[in-house]
């Protein structure tokens, strides 16, 4: 199994020029951490307001002339949908999506509107790589298939956000990110460590959604069930699994994987509400709950990164989590 290069990485960054923005670091004030230094990387600033955009983007614009023709398809919860749909309209190419009936509404919305048709199924009875399977074998030319997580274009197209975090900020001490199919926090950490090997890259996970801290700890992909999954809030997380490809990324390069509680969460993204003033999904608050209330078990860092993955929130999600104390 082949992983990503510092190549892949840099090609990676190069394809996104004019795709994807290069998002900031912005300096997040936590009085309670001391001398710690804490930034935030948002984003939920990209036109889709999602880093998958990255991978997605990085995948599609990899494409020959030949599987441009075909068209895409897709399978996500709804950020992923985003992210293949605005990549796919930008080249003037035709896109399917397969979204779970259980994504926020919003989500389903913004992907009908960059233009891609939308397939819905019921996640509680049916796999979406199933839906998937089953349209690209009834077709004469199938799509391509751009998978959320599970492909090297992808993972390396996540990645960048790990090298524009080093160009930003070379004394960079630990870095925090949300993990669901592992794309990201894969592709992140690859980054660092070919960058700066000392670099700490840990994911973060809802307790109810740890399927990736079960993977990593066990050292082989642990399914979760769809009924578990959805428990949390944090809809960009409910992947049922990682994959073979992205737990290999997680192996070699990410440092631990770590927990919190739906309580933790929704602290969490209040506060980044709040206090950071950026329209964030709950997902994106995995990062600053797991320093907010578990700093005793991240190794010691005087500057640390949080990844804020995207602000596609549903608008009741925002008005609940204003409104709570």
């Amino acid at each position: 199994m082949n992983l990503i290069t510092l190549a892949d990485l840099e090609q990676a960054q190069q394809r996104l020029r004019g795709l994807a923005r290069r998002t900031p670091l912005l300096p997040f004030d936590l009085p309670e951490l001391g001398t710690e230094r804490v930034y935030l990387k948002p984003e939920s600033l990209q036109p889709i307001g999602s880093f998958k955009i990255r991978g997605a983007g990085n995948r599609i614009m990899a494409l020959t002339e030949a599987e441009r023709a075909r068209g895409v398809l897709a399978y996500s919860s709804g950020n992923h949908a985003q992210g293949v749909a605005y990549a796919a309209r930008q080249l003037g190419l035709r896109a399917t999506i397969i979204m779970p009936t259980n994504a926020p509404r919003v989500k389903i919305d913004a992907t009908r509107v960059l233009g891609a048709e939308v397939i819905l199924y019921d996640p509680a009875h049916e796999k979406r790589e199933a839906v998937a399977a089953r349209l690209l074998a009834g077709a004469a030319a199938p799509p391509v298939l751009v998978p959320p997580f599970d492909d090297a274009y992808v993972i390396a197209g996540q990645g960048t956000v790990g090298l524009e975090i080093f160009e930003d900020l070379p004394e960079v001490d630990l870095v925090l990110a949300p993990v669901g199919g592992g794309g990201l926090l894969g592709g992140v950490a690859a980054a660092l460590k070919f960058l700066k090997p000392s670099v700490k890259v840990i994911g973060v996970e809802p307790e109810l959604a740890a399927d990736a801290q079960a993977s990593l700890r066990a050292g082989r992909v642990v399914e979760w069930s769809a009924a578990d999954t959805s428990r949390t809030l944090a809809d960009g997380v409910r992947t049922l699994s990682v994959s073979e490809l992205t737990l290999a990324h997680l192996r070699q390069y990410a440092d631990d994987i770590v927990t919190v509680s739906e309580a933790e969460l929704r602290a969490a993204a209040r506060r980044l509400l709040l206090e950071a003033r950026l329209v964030v999904e709950p997902t994106a608050a995995l990062p600053l709950a797991a320093l907010l209330r578990h700093r005793d078990a991240l190794p010691p860092s005087q500057h640390t990164v949080l990844i804020l993955t995207g602000g596609n929130a549903d608008p009741a999600t925002l008005a609940e989590l204003l409104g709570g104390q």
